[in-house]
């Protein structure tokens, strides 16, 4: 071993550098905050050969005044944090000091800045020389505001500049972190160059219709047309932002954004509470896109754990899970037809294009009147519902002579009322699987299978919910050997076990005995099943296993509860359906995920016979 010795400046700064800089959009990050936290409301980037060849960043935010140009570029260095209490409390986007310093390591780099104090009016610029990096500071001319360039990026590192990837792959990654940011202040203008060609210009917005729209540049109009907007506010704590619908989801986890306080993050503890949210309305194998922001105070959660500052702490987990589950399962829940309707939502089945919205001439009317004929059978469920279900389990089908009554009724005395209900009026069935329906719109499709499934699931778990979780203790009681740690928590979460239908004791160091489970889960495998509850609440604090175990079971049943394919349907008891579901919650899709109607407007029709034209 060689005698101990410090590292010369430039040194520790490369070792540094290799933390926070790792390709250029690294940089522009980095730069990007810096640019934020100095209050600037218009920044521009130029960038060439994927930030490899040059990174220039100007804002017109506060500047840097003469006498602390040296000190940006030295670690440690920042007027951001100056004790324990700012560093509990941390507010702006940087706080270590390191980001310049690093950057100056592995580049030529030059700041010019004019602070918003100046009193003489003047810029300077600081440049970072030799194997000590001293600053050399001359005067320049430049307006309110800074300027960083940086060139040739890893030209003294050329190991790390063998990892860069093609200039397109790196300008992808720059341009993505540009529309992160862009996402979390509104009130910015960004404009982003490369190679001398604008990219994009991002205005500032004010308003919730501007907010929408960059929204939309940046995640597509797709998105901003198939999401709901939720703003929810409780125990301190605030989410709102954008959240799909389910059946506009993603093959991948590639459009989820999700802002603590401003900063971008990528969760565990998030992501799990997303998923939660979405897990009996999304399809297998598919993932939900959101723009989310997450606000409360700076001390109750904690960005001081990564270096580069993807990941936070917060002070109380599961307060923060249970808030954004809730949040976002009733805002999915509370959605009806009449509403994704009435917000012009896409709903054609290629989920292409903006459908036009204006009412037509209404063909049906007086929702009431129709309800009030209306009955609608399925096999018994044993649940209470709003529909009247047959006493015999068989299909209620009225007389030959109601039916014709009752259609002559919808298509003749109903012409002349214009209220017409959100899914409209059933005109017929197709080869016995769709529902085929008028509203104000045009023409609504509905897979009865999917529809009734959905209404039949809900029913029961709202009676399931209704009367609470039954337990039975168990004949032979299972005993399970168990990690410490997962002994340890049985323990102190037996009455939170309980509430679950769980009776687990602790019997040794690292044994328990399960004594009593949920009736609805008497034939589940019991020992996986606590497992996998005890390893959820030591990772979230909480579990929701029973509850899953329990919904898959309700929906098997009420999958093999309900109406199947090629059942005739009379006109009265498809109607019947289609105002189930305007009353169900997550009635736009079955118990698996998949849409369970679609709307097929006018102007598409007309569209597809060139009516028009």
């Amino acid at each position: 071993m060689k005698r101990i010795a410090l590292l010369s400046q430039r040194l520790a700064n490369q070792i540094a550098a290799g933390e926070v800089v790792e390709r250029p959009a690294s940089v522009v990050k980095e730069l990007l905050e810096n640019c934020l936290d100095a209050g600037a409301d218009r920044v521009e980037i130029d960038v060439e050969q994927g930030g490899a060849k040059l990174i220039r960043i100007r804002d017109n935010g506060s500047g840097i005044d003469k006498d602390d140009l040296a000190l940006a570029l030295s670690r440690h260095a920042t007027s951001k944090i100056a004790n324990l209490d700012d560093l509990e409390n941390i507010a702006s986007l940087g706080f270590r000091g390191e980001a310049l310093a690093s950057i100056c390591s592995v580049s030529r780099l030059e700041l010019v800045s004019r602070a918003s104090s100046a009193v003489d009016d003047m810029a300077w610029r600081v440049e970072a020389e030799g194997q000590e990096m001293a600053a050399a500071i001359s005067p320049a001319a430049h307006p309110r505001g800074t300027t960083v360039e940086v060139r040739d990026l890893f030209f003294n590192t050329p190991a790390r500049k063998k990892f860069l990837r093609t200039e397109k792959t790196e300008f992808e990654r720059i341009d993505d972190v540009v529309k992160r940011l862009a996402l979390s202040r509104f009130d910015v203008s960004f404009m982003l160059r490369h190679n001398q060609r604008a990219v994009h210009h991002l205005q500032a917005a004010q308003s919730m219709q501007e907010m929408q729209r960059r929204v939309a540049l940046v995640c597509g109009p797709a998105f901003v047309e198939n999401s709901l907007h939720v703003d929810v506010e409780a125990a301190g704590l605030r989410l709102w932002g954008w959240v799909s619908l389910p059946t506009f989801s993603r093959s991948q986890a590639d459009l989820q954004y999700f802002y603590v306080n401003g900063r971008i993050i990528r969760d565990k503890l998030v992501s799990h509470a997303v998923k939660q949210a979405y897990q009996d309305v999304l399809f297998h194998g598919r993932h939900p896109a959101f723009v989310l922001y997450l606000e409360l105070q700076p001390a109750l959660v904690d960005v001081n754990v990564h270096p580069t500052k993807h990941e936070v702490r917060f002070r109380d987990g599961r307060l923060v899970h249970d808030f954004l589950f809730r949040a976002l399962h009733k805002a999915l829940a509370e959605q009806r037809p009449q509403d994704r309707l009435a917000t012009g939502v896409s709903l054609s089945s290629d989920n292409s294009g903006t459908d036009s919205w204006a009412p037509r001439a209404p063909v049906f009317g007086n929702a009431d009147a129709v309800q009030n004929r209306m009955q609608f059978g399925a096999p018994e469920t044993g649940i209470s519902a709003t529909s009247q279900w047959s006493s015999s389990g068989a299909w209620s089908a009225p007389a030959s002579a109601r039916q014709v009554a009752d259609q002559l009724a919808i298509y003749t005395a109903l012409q002349k009322d214009d209220d017409v209900p959100p899914l409209g009026f059933a005109i017929a069935q197709l080869h016995g699987i769709y529902i085929l329906a008028q509203n104000r719109q045009g023409l609504i499709i509905v897979d009865m299978h999917a529809a009734h499934e959905r209404i039949t699931y809900e029913h029961m778990k709202a009676a399931v919910q209704h009367e609470g979780i039954r337990a039975q203790p168990l004949l032979v009681p299972v005993s399970i050997a168990v990690s410490q740690a997962e002994a340890e928590c049985a323990e102190h979460q037996a009455g939170a076990l309980l509430a679950l239908g769980l009776g687990v004791e602790r019997v040794a160091t690292e044994s328990i005995v399960v004594r009593q489970v949920p009736t609805i889960l008497a034939g589940a495998d019991i020992e996986q099943l606590v497992r996998d509850v005890l390893a959820d609440v030591l990772e979230h604090g909480s579990s929701e296993r029973i509850r899953n175990h329990q919904d898959e079971l309700l929906a098997t049943m009420a999958c093999h509860g309900s109406v199947r394919a090629n059942r005739q349907l009379s006109i009265v008891e498809m109607n019947a359906l289609l105002r189930d579901m305007e009353r169900t919650e997550r009635s736009g899709q079955c118990n698996h995920g998949r849409p369970t109607w679609v709307l097929q407007s006018m102007d598409k029709l007309d569209k597809l016979f060139l009516r028009g034209q």
